[in-house]
């Protein structure tokens, strides 16, 4: 088989861990595979080279930043690409460039646009273990340029759909996709398979497993995922098409997001166009708007509520606060003390009665819905923060996801 396998900064996050690696790639070459490693930057090593630029800068320069942060990576290629060598093995590191990894021009925030594997499928044909540096390419000018949050999953995606590979395995720190998160209720399963779609759910909703650009692109490039622990031989969760899925469950998971924050407009003049300039405002400043609800007030204008990650909410205020200014806006209220908990399975899409199911479990346990939103595979309520833990067994038990 042809393989990618991608490490993270814990799987790699000192020099045993790294020939712990080396280990892992070497049985895999050895069983007849032809491996190609993408690796992170050794844990901590991302936020120390922050540190470094910040030493200097309150706001460096982004292309600069490109250029400090992209190391991290090729520090590791080159110490794993060393390791493999000394156990005999044929290897070569390669930096983004050297890969063919060409993006846009958005430092620190890139994306891929093409992957020219020509340097890459010669190195496969000469029998070498390929070892890449993660998290970043180059601009149509030569420009070193990063991937942002996760890049590294994204990396390893696109590099298994342009050297056609049989698998992409990302190795993290835990041991495959759960029904939730282990952490909240011990009594999690974990998933043998799961269908882009609802990884992409998941990966949306706060499951912190799989960056959801990288779910993205593997579906878009049909790429076959598995996510799995780097320190067991334990099987993981195979991320697939809906189709390789024999009997898609009901409801697969329960993810939990505490990083929302909801935001409440009273008396919005009711005119025409007025939501479309405050969202469209929005936009403008990357503020990622997830649940909307719009009612009518009695006096004959509009109250919206919506909800953004906690993270934007600074710049959603100043834009907010302007149309208050204005006039446009009676007033407005903030509230961070609240998070989303959703409901994710393909089954949903032919089975009636699944929205019920979650409210009922949300009332008796006294837990009032603030907002709800829906698609095909996926319920989201947004309740008190407060009330999230418990929301997440009593969902995960009403739909027996432990059985």
């Amino acid at each position: 088989m042809l393989i990618v396998q991608k490490f993270g900064g814990t799987s790699v996050g000192d020099l045993e861990r790294i020939q712990n690696v080396a280990n892992r790639v070497s049985e895999s070459k050895k069983a007849g595979n032809d491996i190609v490693v993408v690796v992170s930057a050794m844990s901590g090593e991302t936020n120390k080279l922050v540190g470094y630029a910040e030493h200097f800068s309150s706001n460096p320069a982004r292309a600069e930043m490109d250029m400090l942060l992209s190391s991290g990576e090729r520090v590791t290629a080159s110490l794993l690409s060393i390791a493999l060598q000394e156990m005999g093995h044929d290897a070569v590191a390669m930096t983004g460039r050297k890969a063919g990894i060409v993006t846009d021009h958005h430092h620190t925030k890139a994306r891929i646009e093409d992957i020219n594997p020509a340097t890459m499928n010669s190195a496969i044909k000469d029998g070498k273990i390929i070892v890449v540096a993660g998290f970043q390419g180059v601009n149509e000018n030569g420009d070193v340029t990063t991937l942002g949050r996760g890049g590294s999953d994204l990396s390893a995606v696109a590099i298994a759909g342009a050297i056609k590979a049989d698998l992409c395995e990302i190795y993290t720190d835990v041991s495959g996709i759960y029904t939730t998160d282990p952490r909240i209720e011990p009594k999690a399963k974990k998933l043998d398979k799961i269908s882009y779609d609802e990884m992409l759910e998941l990966a949306s909703l706060g499951a912190k497993v799989l960056q959801n650009r990288s779910v993205e692109m593997a579906k878009k490039l049909n790429v076959n995922l598995v996510t799995r622990t780097s320190f067991s031989n334990e099987e993981g969760t195979l991320i697939t098409t809906e189709g390789n899925i024999m009997e898609a469950p009901l409801v697969s998971g329960i993810a939990l997001d505490r990083n929302q924050a909801r935001i409440s407009l009273m008396g919005v003049k009711d005119r025409p166009g007025i939501a479309s300039e405050i969202f469209n405002k929005l936009a403008d400043a990357e503020v990622n708007i997830d649940v909307i609800i719009q009612n009518k007030a009695h006096d004959g204008t509009t109250n919206i509520d919506f909800t953004v990650p906690v993270s934007d909410l600074t710049d959603a205020k100043t834009i907010v606060d302007g149309f208050v200014q204005s006039g446009e806006i009676k007033d407005d209220s903030y509230n961070e003390e609240i998070c989303k908990v959703s409901v994710v399975g393909v089954g949903m899409k032919s089975h009636a009665g699944v929205a019920a199911k979650a409210f009922s479990s949300l009332a008796q346990n006294n837990i009032n819905i603030n907002m709800i939103s829906t698609s095909e595979i996926k319920i989201s309520m947004v309740i008190d923060e407060k009330y999230a833990e418990l929301a997440v067994r009593g969902l995960h038990d009403v739909y027996e996801l432990d059985k």
